[in-house]
């Protein structure tokens, strides 16, 4: 077994190698700005990339997963309310306020549609009843 003195000595190895390391990606991460990569483009370039794997990821989910993929989604989409809720917060109107009302709307119509999708799927998978053959009714 380990003794203490041990522990504390790996543990210090470790939160010093993860500073090292905290150092390095921060020193490459100014190398990057200086040698002239705009932040747009590479935001853009993730955007364009999630795009593609969302599309694939998406069309390729068997039918028994769809279900399930639609409450993960309704789930992202609560959070993304919560953000916009937070932009819209501070006082003022700008941009922060308008992207926020239309993340806002568009999120909400997501989740109600990705409601109503769950719930006819649920309905697919719930045994019917067969139509009451009861004649008193009829005749009431």
């Amino acid at each position: 077994m380990l003794d203490l003195d041990t522990i504390n000595d790996k543990a210090q190895m470790l939160a010093q190698q993860a500073t090292e390391l905290a150092e390095q990606i921060n020193n490459a991460h100014l190398q990057v700005q200086q040698n002239g990569i705009d932040p747009f483009i590479f935001g853009l370039t993730v955007f364009v990339l999630a795009c593609f794997v969302g599309y694939y990821v998406v069309w390729r989910v068997t039918p028994a997963l769809h279900t399930p993929l639609m409450a993960v989604t309704n789930a992202i989409s609560g959070i993304i309310i919560v953000g916009a809720i937070i932009a819209l917060g501070p006082e003022g109107y700008g941009f922060s306020h308008l992207a926020g009302f239309i993340a806002v709307v568009i999120a909400s119509v997501n989740i109600f549609g990705g409601f109503i999708v769950t719930q006819r799927m649920l309905a697919m998978f719930q045994k019917r009843k067969p139509p009451s053959t009861n004649k008193e009714k009829s005749h009431g």
